[in-house]
């Protein structure tokens, strides 16, 4: 990874600070901490790494749709997946970051994506209910990064957003449709929602308390809302709708409070740190399949090389 040296001086934090205090974009060519740096790369690479893991689990759906519309849909939703990849490689490399770094720290199992895509998608009912929990969580972090303080991150979330949007649109759609529908098409939606209720509500993050990372982002205002009050929202909004298409939520413990929030019961944050560390779910195939990816498009990047360098010399002559 490229490190920038900076000599930082108390001044030149209290301005720094003082412009994200005032709402304003920290811009790439402008003066910030080396931690901030740091933590844009590894928070923007991370999620850009999502994007382009997340359409594995879906993309393997295509040849199953069972119509030409849903096939259409699912292919622009995992084009759009692949596009927001691309916005933020595009982000991160505006910190320093090389593309080959980024990937090679994918490759090599080092950098870590979204855990959520290391579970299985066992029937066709697991792409609606992706598209309605995991895009709808998804529009909930993205939503927030939207003001962050990092302006091309902040400005790539305002697109990724409307696209996240239909997908959620889509999935909700699907899984109201399969709710109403034959019994067999309910049991489907249902059991697609016992697996993936809890799975959604880990990928919000660990609570406030043991998000080591939390601290340094809301103080420099990249995160603008905490886990928790992201995972309350969300709960909020899905539960009522989830209940109102005639699902039952797997959680015995689910009720809500006094004020009307919807509160969730224990979650086991055990499976979550076994997913994210690659020791329960399909981690080593997820890689495993963007190793070979990254091996078949070799001829690509070549091709593309050799054309650049080309231009590059017609230029010059």
């Amino acid at each position: 990874m490229t490190t920038l040296i900076l000599e930082e001086t108390p001044e030149q934090l209290a301005i720094f600070e003082a412009r994200i205090a005032a709402g304003e974009k920290i811009e790439p060519g402008d003066w910030m901490p080396a931690e901030y740096r740091r933590q844009l790369i590894r928070m923007i690479s991370q999620h850009a790494h999502s994007e382009v893991v997340g359409m594995l689990p879906e993309g393997e759906w295509i040849s199953f749709a069972p119509s030409l519309k849903r096939k259409l849909i699912l292919m622009a939703k995992v084009q759009d997946e692949a596009g927001h990849g691309q916005y933020l490689y595009h982000a991160a490399e505006t910190l320093g970051a090389t593309r080959e770094e980024m990937m090679d720290a994918l490759l090599s199992g080092k950098a870590k994506y979204s855990s959520i895509f290391n579970y299985p998608t066992h029937t066709w009912a697991d792409v609606g209910m992706i598209g309605w929990l995991v895009d709808g969580a998804a529009i909930k972090n993205q939503t927030m990064l939207a003001g962050c303080s990092y302006g091309p991150y902040s400005r790539a979330m305002v697109r990724i957003c409307s696209e996240e949007t239909f997908h959620h649109k889509q999935g909700k759609e699907m899984i109201v449709l399969y709710a109403q529908g034959t019994p067999e098409q309910r049991d489907m939606a249902q059991d697609a929602l016992n697996r993936w209720w809890w799975p959604s509500l880990m990928m919000l993050g660990p609570h406030d308390a043991d998000s080591p990372n939390s601290g340094v982002l809301s103080r420099w205002g990249v995160k603008l809302k905490s886990n928790d009050e992201v995972r309350q929202e969300y709960m909020n909004e899905h539960v009522p709708e989830l209940l109102e298409a005639g699902l039952s939520i797997p959680d015995p413990d689910l009720h809500q409070d006094e004020r009307g929030n919807w509160q969730h019961g224990p979650i086991d944050w055990t499976e979550f740190w076994a997913v994210v560390k690659g020791e329960r779910g399909l981690n080593k195939e997820r890689l495993g399949a963007r190793q070979q990816a990254h091996t078949d498009g070799a001829w690509v990047r070549d091709a593309l090389a050799a054309c650049a360098a080309r231009e590059i010399g017609a230029t010059r002559a």
